[in-house]
């Protein structure tokens, strides 16, 4: 089945939506290491719908628009916000903001109003609108994925500089027998699989320490949709994968953002990950209506 890499953030638990496929929405990184200020246009993003509050990864491709999943956008109340804080929280509570009405279980009827503002760990949040591909196909229809959203700021970031995403059919020149041994480079803020500090020492992904992530895959298979890449970390063609909470966030080649984070086949996160190609027509014409370009 395809497993959600969305989390919610409202409650300790991990909220993963399976679907009847062969594969699941997006994850956090697995292996890899703290990225620091590696990659400072990459952010957490957190929003509400009628089942909760998530958190997901993005990034930002102009001051004022976001690049993330279509399933970390669609259905959300009100606004989403971002911050561009390469380390949220040690442990729990997160900090990371809730609506007015929220009650403290992680639910709420209208959601984050629009505004920017400073918590009160001096991080800077940023409200926007989201929007979904209008072909997004909520995983049903793997020749018609278009899992990517954006997210339009009420105000630009400044000091940041956006990235850029590849241009059309970029992905194209990797392809096998060239992908096996092609690093693709995974940045976000989802959950780190490793052994827990008690009980069995099975690896599992854990929600702490909340931080920004960078891990590199090896390619394993390219279609016209997706990049399929081996997140496993004891994979010694690189050092890790996604995991709950880098949906939406940006893979990188050479310096240009190349898929977001989609879905994954464990829940563990330990085996393949399912990554949405933005260099595809059907992606970029819709990002061109946004002022994105490569």
């Amino acid at each position: 089945m395809i497993r959600s890499i969305r989390r919610l953030v409202a409650v300790a638990a991990l909220s993963i939506g399976a679907l009847a496929m062969p594969a699941m929405p997006a994850q956090a990184i697995t292996g890899g290491q703290p990225d620091g200020n590696g990659h400072p246009n990459v952010g957490l993003i957190t929003w509400y719908d009628a089942e909760g509050r998530f958190r997901c990864t993005a990034t930002l491709v102009t001051p004022t628009v976001l690049l993330t999943a279509a399933h970390c956008t669609e259905g959300a109340i009100n606004k989403h916000l971002v911050t561009f804080s390469t380390f949220i929280a040690a442990e729990a509570p997160s900090g990371i903001p809730r609506a007015a009405d929220d009650p403290g279980t992680g639910t709420s009827s209208v959601g984050f109003a629009p505004g920017t503002f400073t918590d009160t760990l001096g991080r800077t949040w940023y409200s926007g609108t989201a929007y979904s591909h209008p072909k997004y196909s909520n995983f049903t229809d793997m020749k018609n994925w278009n899992d990517v959203g954006v997210i339009v700021l009420d105000a630009p970031v400044v000091g940041i500089t956006p990235a850029k995403i590849a241009g059309l059919n970029y992905l194209d020149q990797f392809a096998q027998p060239k992908l096996n041994s092609t690093l693709f480079t995974i940045v976000g803020y989802g959950t780190e699989v490793r052994k827990p500090d008690s009980g069995p020492q099975k690896p599992t992904p854990q929600s702490y320490p909340l931080l920004r992530r960078v891990a590199d895959a090896p390619g394993q298979k390219l279609t016209p949709q997706i990049l399929q890449v081996n997140g496993n970390p004891n994979d010694i063609r690189g050092t890790g994968g996604s995991c709950f909470g880098d949906s939406g966030g940006p893979t990188f080649k050479n310096g240009v953002v190349v898929t977001v984070t989609s879905y994954g086949y464990t829940d563990n996160c330990r085996y393949l990950d399912g990554l949405q190609r933005v260099d595809i027509k059907v992606v970029q014409d819709w990002l061109a209506t946004f002022g994105v370009k490569p």
